[in-house]
């Protein structure tokens, strides 16, 4: 047995964060994929990562799926499953014209900000659309209006933003941004143009905002926060940016092997928490690696109970009845 003095010394103390991990949407996208290999067998094709962690897609290419950045890189008549982020009109319509078999991974609530997106469209409004440039939720709803969806990242985007009619203005955005942040830019879009018009409910979903809350209860308990998540993950970096604004150093990381020790100088407590499109084992393998530097004091702090769950896309329901025998209901 190893000797455990040439192990390094680590926190007293670790605090798991409640809620972390992931959401209904990824669960659902991941279960997506996994089910259409176990029903049609390979190749299943997915168009871009079906959520934005390396660690799920690698696992995913393991059992036979193949990630291709374009709809057209499909051979034709092959199968497509579209990411948990959406996609717009003219990758549905590619598609179809490839003769591709697809299933719609899409999160319920991003689909829900796509169809917010035509409605104002068809009621004549400029839609501004709250979002990170080049993020594929962002490029999957401005597709829904692209002539009429203009994007702003930040409260200088508003003081810049210039608009045909601005008593005919409608707000909408993507559902993994800082919720305070995303506040204050609201704000100083309805200061510029009083008229303007949001959702009926807030866009940012549930798991963002309760991933976050939870972040800023761990914060104010830890010298340090490590988020464990992919660089590509919004998400994930909005989590490490409130551990940080509410007082606590923080990093993202995408497994326990990331961890720079400097880090750790002076910690007697570690918060963890993870992304919304990160597995559980992640967070289970960095509990290990700090209980190995003499982590003894291991618990959970909870700030909400999550119960929410989202039903797999009709295709994969059906041939899942049809393949136990039960008839599909009307």
């Amino acid at each position: 047995m190893a000797s455990s003095e040439h192990t390094p010394a680590g926190p007293s103390k670790v605090l798991l964060a409640a809620p972390r991990g992931y959401c209904a949407g990824v669960d659902r996208a991941v279960h997506t994929v996994e089910h259409a290999l176990d029903l049609y067998g390979e190749p299943v094709y997915v168009r871009k990562e079906i959520v934005h962690n390396k660690h799920v897609v690698h696992e995913l290419e393991k059992r036979g799926a193949i990630f291709v950045e374009e709809e057209t890189e499909v051979p034709e008549g092959e199968m497509v499953v579209f990411s948990a982020h959406g996609v717009a009109p003219s990758v549905h319509e590619n598609a179809e014209k490839r003769r591709l078999r697809t299933i719609d991974a899409t999160c319920p609530l991003v689909t829900k900000v796509h169809v917010e997106a035509r409605k104002f469209a068809a009621d004549g409004y400029t839609i501004v659309l709250i979002g990170h440039e080049g993020h594929e939720e962002v490029e999957g709803t401005t597709g829904e209006a692209p002539e009429q969806t203009v994007l702003v990242q930040s409260e200088s985007d508003v003081a810049e933003l210039e608009v045909d009619d601005p008593d005919r203005i409608a707000y909408i955005t993507q559902t993994t941004l800082s919720v305070d942040e995303t506040s204050s830019i609201i704000a100083a879009l309805k200061k510029k143009f009083p008229n303007a018009v949001g959702p009926k409910t807030d866009d940012i979903c549930y798991a963002t905002t309760n991933r976050q809350q939870a972040v800023k209860a761990l914060a104010k308990e830890c010298d340090l926060v490590l988020v464990i998540g992919s660089t590509n993950s919004s998400n994930s970096n909005r989590l490490v940016e409130v551990a940080r604004e509410h007082g606590a150093d923080s990093y993202l990381i995408d497994h326990h092997g990331q961890v720079d020790e400097a880090w750790l100088d002076g910690v007697e407590t570690v918060g963890i928490t993870s992304g919304a499109s990160a597995p559980e084992d992640l967070v289970e393998q960095l509990v290990v690696f700090f209980r190995e530097r003499g982590a003894d004091d291991v618990s959970e702090l909870k700030t909400v109970d999550e119960d929410v769950r989202f039903m797999l896309p009709g295709e994969i329901r059906k041939e899942l009845l049809a393949s136990q025998g039960t008839p599909a209901a009307n």
